[in-house]
């Protein structure tokens, strides 16, 4: 079929718009050329987008900056893209102008002509766009987006990642393993221990990310094109965000210094560096669950994890450990766009940064690999693993590592003697002991316990 087309025309001059697409000629021009990649903005970029432009309605109109016609319009539209129709109406790439430009008049111009009726024109910028700038309006959306999803998403999902290892932990809590330090052998353990330091690992991940959001949530819109609030109303900065919160649920403010926001990513770079610290956090955990599963006759043997699928196309019976794996490698994406998004930190050249739609998409991207890597390791992995005691038991009672214990008693190079016998020969460490000291048995089964070696 035939592709129709219609004339649009902006203050460069004509250009042809598929005839059934809600934007319009400047869109158009940003689909023509900007041809970099096949990633448009991320859905959540476009509902906050959309959300920004309804509260601006709302305020303009208590402003009388817009009249009430016009700006219920306005938000009826928005409030369809909010709703998750006409996505397919923003079709701009990720890397255009570094403004962000392009996508605020993609929305501008679609909010228009669904706005628009033969009784009333609403203008994509004299009335969707009223008191802002896309230098204001992109920042804005960026770090509403992420609030939210962080918020709605991610801090949830981290908070059930915790309860599921706080809820194995208990379980496990008696279980007494060898510990390791440079993989080698190293004093006993409890997997309860193991456990709860992953849980401390994520609940103070998720500290760090409320204490990035009070900074993140601080909005620059009302700055409009450098920060000095041209064409806005004195009242915009804080009437926007008290309709944005109402809008959204999350508690927004304005930026104490408009320029800032405008200027700089410094909130986004922090908030970054959470994740970052966040993905680092999982993959740790992951390469844990990953050792204590290997094997399971020539690894460490520890646990199994749920059996989720086959593990090779070639070896009959192999199962993998496919989710630590997942998480590892989406958590290695997110430390790599940490990179891009402090690089597009750095590119605040004067009153504007000029790496806006990368940071913003970067930053949704790791915010989306978090949250769901958060969830598949609690339910897919930790919720399922069962213990192998019998391995653990073996491997404990033959750790020559146990003889640290003696050292206030016998001292530490007759525990390296002990301990070196104990490895040549492959006996327990008591039975060495017991050869080699004036101590009973007694004594040093006491002294060797592995579960009083646990104990803090």
């Amino acid at each position: 079929m035939t592709q129709q087309y219609r004339i649009e025309k902006d203050s460069m001059g004509e250009l042809k718009v598929p005839q059934d697409a809600l934007w319009r000629a400047q869109t158009q021009r940003a689909v023509e050329n900007f041809g970099v990649s096949d990633k448009t903005m991320p859905k959540a970029f476009i509902r906050a987008l959309a959300m920004v432009k309804q509260a601006a309605a709302r305020t303009n109109v208590g402003l009388d900056v817009l009249s009430e016609e016009k700006a219920q319009a306005i938000i009826e539209a928005a409030q369809t893209i909010i709703d998750g129709k006409h996505l397919d109406n923003f079709p701009v790439d990720v890397y255009q102008t570094g403004s962000g430009t392009s996508s605020n008049m993609n929305m501008n111009e679609v909010l228009s002509s669904l706005a628009s009726s033969e009784e009333l024109t609403i203008h994509p910028n004299d009335d969707v766009n009223a008191g802002q700038s896309s230098n204001d309006v992109i920042p804005t959306a960026l770090q509403v987006s992420a609030c939210l999803f962080v918020a709605e998403g991610l801090l949830p999902n981290l908070a059930h990642l915790h309860d599921v290892i706080m809820e194995k932990a208990e379980e496990v809590e008696s279980v007494v393993k060898t510990g390791r330090t440079h993989l080698m052998d190293a004093m006993p353990i409890t997997m309860g221990q193991e456990l709860r330091t992953w849980a401390t690992q994520i609940e103070l991940a998720k500290s760090r990310l409320n204490h990035s959001l009070t900074r993140i949530s601080a909005l620059p819109l009302g700055g409009t094109a450098v920060g000095t609030g041209v064409n806005s109303h004195v009242d915009f900065p804080a009437s926007f965000c008290s309709e944005i919160s109402r809008l959204s649920g999350f508690s927004f403010h304005p930026a104490q210094n408009l320029f800032l926001g405008i200027s700089t990513q410094d909130n986004a770079v922090e908030l970054s560096g959470q994740l970052k610290t966040l993905a680092t956090a999982l993959m740790k955990i992951s390469n844990d669950l990953r050792w204590m599963n290997s094997g399971p006759l020539s690894g460490l043997g520890e646990i199994s994890l749920p059996a989720l699928q086959p593990g090779s196309s070639i070896m009959p019976g192999k199962v993998n450990p496919v989710i630590p794996e997942a998480v590892c490698m989406a958590s290695a994406r997110v430390i790599g766009l940490d990179t891009a998004i402090t690089i597009g930190g750095q590119s605040g050249n004067f009153q504007l940064n000029v790496m806006l739609p990368m940071v913003a998409d970067s930053l949704l991207e790791s915010i989306g690999l978090l949250t769901n890597s958060a969830m598949l390791l609690a339910d897919k992995a930790i919720k399922g693993f069962r213990v192998n005691k019998d391995n653990i038991d073996k491997n404990l009672s033959a750790n020559p590592i146990l003889v640290t214990s003696l050292n206030s008693v016998i001292g530490y190079e007759k525990g390296a003697a002990i301990a070196k016998e104990a490895y040549a020969s492959k006996r327990p460490v008591l039975d060495v002991a017991l050869e080699q000291t004036e101590l009973s048995r007694e004594e040093l089964e006491n002294l060797l316990d592995p579960a009083k070696l646990t104990r803090l």
